[in-house]
């Protein structure tokens, strides 16, 4: 389930640049592309996600793969930029209600709060897989004079089999405590996890986190062009045969480095204290995008791809800790507020980057400023959450409450 939505979500910037010449939009415009699915899943997980805890995981992920596959068949007549938005936003929130059903399945199948961590970087390890994909399936379909569209057909193909799958596998049951019963459970639930200072934290860094990520794969390929005024893509000048070719498939490099990191992710979490590692991570990524915006795009080209290691487990594990701060009666539930601010990082950011690009002339290297203001605070965040330690007492709790034999 993760790596095909990352199939289509995460090649929204090799699509912006043929929907931009298909339809004569703005950048502010062509963001829409990625800003409304992401709201859609921010409304969807904050509204909807309850349901993983009241109909259950298994029905929950059936239903949202079900919507997700009816807007991917509905791409083959999408043939105007209000229809194909339209569709876009209609996945984000098929997504809100699969994913909070699989995030909080993970918590169901998990034996501890550490190997919850490791199984949850293992799943957007996948991911990272799906977002290699996507690209490179755009790329080829593009350059083999076959509409982007299809990409969307061959991921209702997959989401079909899914479901099949989903159907047939036997998922375990819902833990509740003896207190809880289904007319408990409702959207004021959800939205009062919200005020909760545990969930506001991740929240919180998920959204600058996914705020400064997006601008990779939304905003890279547009600032790495040569020519920003050309309608096409002109890499001339990276004078080296390697240059051009790593600026071509520059989103596929952050994302294949993106997606060795979480693989990598699953033994560093096992060994290692996980908030220095983000830490030091966090501030890896301010580096790189700093760095490439000083040097310029021929330093850009390779130190904005390299982020992707660094940001490899940052967000599996923002997931994985603040789903561990509540019972798990309450995953799906928590699950959804951290996907709702999740999305909402992933809708916002882009959009105020193409907006403060447009108005410096339509040069993305403005809103890479802003991504790197995003960085900068998540790196902030990190630091403190390194030296003081604010859920490590109520981490503790769960574990010895929840998952303790």
């Amino acid at each position: 389930m993760f790596m095909m939505f990352a199939m289509t979500s995460d090649s929204v910037g090799e699509i912006i640049k043929e929907v931009k010449v298909a339809f004569s939009v703005t950048n502010a415009q062509a963001s829409l592309m990625h800003s409304l699915p992401m709201l859609g899943i921010a409304l969807s997980g904050l509204f909807l996600g309850f349901l993983a805890d009241k109909l259950g995981r298994k029905p929950t992920i059936i239903i949202g793969l079900a919507l997700y596959a009816l807007a991917c068949f509905s791409f083959y007549i999408a043939n105007d930029f209000l229809l194909i938005v339209s569709l876009m936003s209609l996945t984000g929130i098929a997504v809100g209600l699969f994913k909070t059903g699989a995030l909080a399945l993970i918590g169901d199948i998990s034996t501890s709060a550490k190997q919850h961590t490791s199984t949850m970087n293992g799943a957007e390890a996948f991911f990272g897989v799906g977002a290699i994909i996507g690209p490179l399936i755009v790329a080829y379909l593009i350059h083999q004079g076959v509409a982007w569209q299809w990409l969307y057909i061959i991921a209702g193909a997959i989401c079909s089999l899914l479901i099949l799958m989903a159907l047939a596998v036997k998922y375990p049951s819902n833990v509740r405590d003896s207190s809880e019963s289904d007319r408990h459970i409702s959207v004021m639930q959800s939205l009062s996890l919200v005020k909760n200072p545990y969930a506001l934290f991740y929240s919180i860094g998920a959204f600058l986190y996914v705020a400064a990520e997006s601008a990779i794969y939304v905003w890279m390929p547009t600032y790495l062009v040569c020519d920003a005024t050309s309608l096409s893509a002109s890499y001339e000048c990276y004078t080296q045969g390697f240059s051009q070719t790593l600026a071509i498939y520059s989103v596929t490099a952050f994302f294949i480095l993106r997606a060795a990191g979480r693989f990598v992710g699953i033994w560093m979490m096992s060994h290692f204290n996980w908030s220095l590692v983000l830490m030091l991570f966090s501030g890896a990524i301010v580096i790189c995008f700093a760095a490439g915006l000083v040097a310029g795009k021929q330093v850009a080209l390779f130190l904005f791809p390299l982020s992707g290691i660094f940001m490899s487990v940052i967000y599996p594990t923002f997931n994985s800790k603040g789903i561990s701060c509540f019972p798990r009666h309450q995953h799906g539930s928590v699950a959804g507020v951290i996907l709702f601010f999740t999305a909402a990082g992933a809708a916002a950011g882009p959009f105020i980057m193409g907006v403060v690009s447009d108005l410096y002339g339509g040069d993305a290297k403005y809103g890479f400023m802003v991504a790197t203001a995003f960085a900068s605070l998540l790196f902030v965040g990190l630091v403190f959450n390194y030296y003081f330690k604010p859920t490590e007492r109520k981490l503790a709790e769960i574990e010895a409450s929840q998952y303790a034999k």
